[in-house]
């Protein structure tokens, strides 16, 4: 009922008369009645029904939409994001939404009539699998929502593309083709995928990639991914390795020296495995291989200028042009010192000349030499150091075998121990010589090829043994000095500096206990020759045979310990000599 016939009715009922109370009572009445019937039009539909309508209204915030109902519905002015869509009189979609209780306000959706209009169409168009158009909206936990037709889906973080993602924020704004991954009739709801779709553009560019590609081609390619063996391009598709020894004709130690992430780069097709789907590269084919006229370049003898790249334990590497180094060997550094490390020589960096030695080409390499650069001591060393001349020479280096010299800067040579005496036994050269030394000695012989002078010590004197029939025949009585006490005997130093052998059965002809309690060590004794073994250099001694001969005294002054070397005579032994002096 409308307000118009609510006053009509009441202007009657007080004509006739009804009391104000009655007149309250009949108006609530009426009231109610027109309540019930806005509810009832509204509850004949449906909530969430679209229904059609036309824009009646246009106000700052919302727009007025009548849609055959006793009251127009209002619709936000945010839900109409085409401007060119509000006009008064055009007829729309909307959905229905709700109804106020206190004024019968009826709540009405453009968007939601939109999204439900496009829910069905997906429904009735579309199934998993399709391909639709998305505009990705903003990000949300777990991935990206997209606008797929007014319908929003949900872009998994996983499925946004097929490859590493640095920032989600990228993909905002941007629309692209996604395929539809699951529907969910219940919770009408949609997941997408643009991975899917670009993998299957990769699957069908990589199979004509591989149809088209050639051995020799000239390709460009993303560097994608950098390891330590090499790095890996994507080939529009395909990917590719270019290994480290394909990139440069140079030595380096890593990819990154060269390359860099997302760097695009021109490379050959070194070779095509069709069934792994695999592709080598290279990057240093497209360039000449320096090395193929290495031989004409670099002749051996050439004299070479280049820097310092590299240093190792055993040379160092200098680069002569790009892609060409050679190695300069430790033992190639210096004619006068023995190098262990290049770093003593030369470092990082420099810039040094050095001789071309040899060239392996087959093997890349080239070797090189700086002592070269100077005169080699050793050229003229057999007219400087003759055999036979005597030098001062300086010990450098004392070994089990015998001690290194320096006779000048470069030139060493060897004293062996058996050159150093020809009377002593010699278990090491520390016995007799020290490091820093300068000693005098002979050159004994030159090898100019192997680098090798011998010298001895020994020579500057004749040889003892030579003539030592003539200097002590057997039979001969000699003087020395005990230098060593052993169970079979004792050894004796003599003058000529020759050591002989006192057995102890030729210590005395009188009983005795232990070879000490005849003689001590530097205690001196005489001696008579027994033997002489020139070939083993032994000379036998006996102290008995000289007491026996020294038969003008009396047998019972001598007292042995007289000869032992250091005990003290006896007073008989004294007085015996006494009285042999006045006899005199």
């Amino acid at each position: 009922m409308s307000n118009q016939s609510a006053a009509k009715e009441s202007k009657i009922i007080d004509e006739e008369n009804y009391s104000s109370k009655d007149i309250a009572e009949f108006h609530k009445l009426l009231d109610e009645r027109e309540k019930q019937a806005r509810v009832g039009t509204i509850n004949s539909l449906t909530i969430g029904e679209i229904l059609k309508g036309t824009i009646v209204e246009v106000t700052k915030d919302f727009v007025v939409v009548d849609v055959g109902l006793k009251s127009e519905g209002l619709i936000p002015m945010g839900e109409f994001p085409d401007p060119n869509e509000i006009s008064l009189g055009r007829e729309i979609e909307v959905y229905l939404d709700e109804a106020e209780a206190d004024n019968g306000q009826i709540a009405l959706s453009r968007e939601k009539a939109r999204k439900e209009r496009q829910w069905e169409y997906i429904v009735k168009h579309c199934e998993e699998g399709s391909i639709i158009k998305g505009h990705v909206l903003r990000k949300v936990k777990g991935g990206l929502m997209v606008d797929i037709g007014g319908m929003d889906a949900f872009l998994p973080g996983s499925q946004i593309d097929n490859k590493r993602i640095k920032s989600i924020d990228e993909y905002i704004g941007k629309t692209f083709d996604v395929k539809i991954l699951k529907i969910n009739l219940e919770r009408k709801n949609i997941v997408v995928s643009r991975r899917e779709i670009l993998e299957d553009e990769r699957v069908f560019k990589k199979a004509e990639l591989l149809e088209d590609i050639r051995i020799g081609d000239i390709r460009k390619g993303v560097v994608k991914n950098i390891t330590d063996f090499g790095v890996f391009l994507d080939l529009d598709g395909i990917d590719g390795l270019l290994h480290i020894t394909d990139m440069t004709w140079k030595r380096i130690k890593h990819p990154s020296e060269l390359v860099g992430m997302g760097d695009e780069l021109e490379v050959m097709i070194l070779h095509i495995d069709k069934d792994k789907g695999r592709v080598a590269l290279g990057l240093k084919q497209k360039d000449s291989n320096p090395w193929d006229e290495i031989e004409k370049k670099y002749p051996p003898g050439t004299r070479v200028r280049g820097k310092i790249v590299n240093l190792v334990a055993y040379g160092a590497f200098i680069e002569l042009e790009p892609g060409i180094e050679g190695l300069i060997h430790v033992s190639e550094m210096s004619w006068v010192k023995n190098v262990t490390d290049p770093s003593q020589i030369v470092s990082k960096g420099d810039d040094v000349e050095a001789i071309v030695l040899s060239i392996q080409k087959d093997e890349g390499k080239i070797s090189l030499g700086i002592k070269q650069m100077e005169r080699n001591p050793w050229e003229t060393v057999d007219e400087k150091y003759p055999e036979g001349k005597k030098v001062v020479v300086e010990i450098r280096n004392l070994t089990n075998y015998g001690a290194f010299v320096e006779l000048e800067p470069g030139v060493d040579g060897l004293i062996h121990i058996s050159d150093l005496s020809w009377i002593k036994k010699v278990s090491h050269p520390s016995e007799v010589l020290k490091k820093g030394d300068k000693v005098e000695a002979v050159i004994l012989s030159v090898d100019k090829e192997s680098k090798k002078i011998t010298l001895g010590v020994k020579q500057l004197t004749d040889n003892p043994w030579d003539t030592i029939e003539k200097t002590m025949p057997v039979g001969s009585i000699v003087s020395g000095v005990v230098t060593k006490i052993t169970a079979f005997g004792a050894f004796i130093e003599l003058d000529n500096g020759i050591e002989g052998l006192v057995h102890v059965s030729e210590l005395s002809d009188q009983a005795f206990g232990k070879v000490e309690d005849v003689v001590t060590i530097g205690g001196e004794v005489q001696a008579k020759v027994l033997k002489i073994d020139r070939e083993h250099k032994r000379v036998s001694l006996s102290i008995k045979e000289f007491l026996v001969e020294k038969n003008h005294l009396d047998r019972d002054d001598i007292y042995v310990g007289s000869y032992s070397g250091g005990k003290e005579d006896t007073d008989a032994s004294k007085a015996s000599k006494e009285s042999k002096k006045k006899k005199k």
